[in-house]
């Protein structure tokens, strides 16, 4: 518990950083449109390509042995890659209904 205590009193700056950024994004994403909203979010799941590098690297960097590196790497990849992928699933079908239909 003194831990805790010792790293929330070193870094309290940065804790208050991080709740006004939560609702400095929430305000920013509640009020965007309806209409704008599906491709706002599609572009920001295409953005987690960066997650996908920095899991890739710190994979690199870490030794054989340590399997908690290399696991969470791995899921950090792979939950990157759907996130991703969901993405440009999300545009390609919100692209479709603008299509002229045959």
């Amino acid at each position: 518990m003194d831990v805790l205590i010792e790293f929330i009193s070193n870094h309290l700056q940065m804790i208050y950083i991080v709740i006004l950024m939560i609702f400095v994004g929430v305000e920013v994403i509640g009020h965007v449109p309806a209409v704008l909203h599906t491709p706002l979010m599609s572009g920001a799941n295409a953005i987690h390509g960066v997650v996908i590098i920095g899991a890739i690297l710190v994979m690199l960097s870490a030794s054989p042995d340590d399997i908690l590196a290399l696991s969470l790497g791995f899921v950090a990849v792979l939950l990157g890659t759907l996130n991703v992928v969901g993405g440009f699933v999300v545009t390609d079908r919100m692209l479709e209904m603008f299509k002229k239909k045959k």
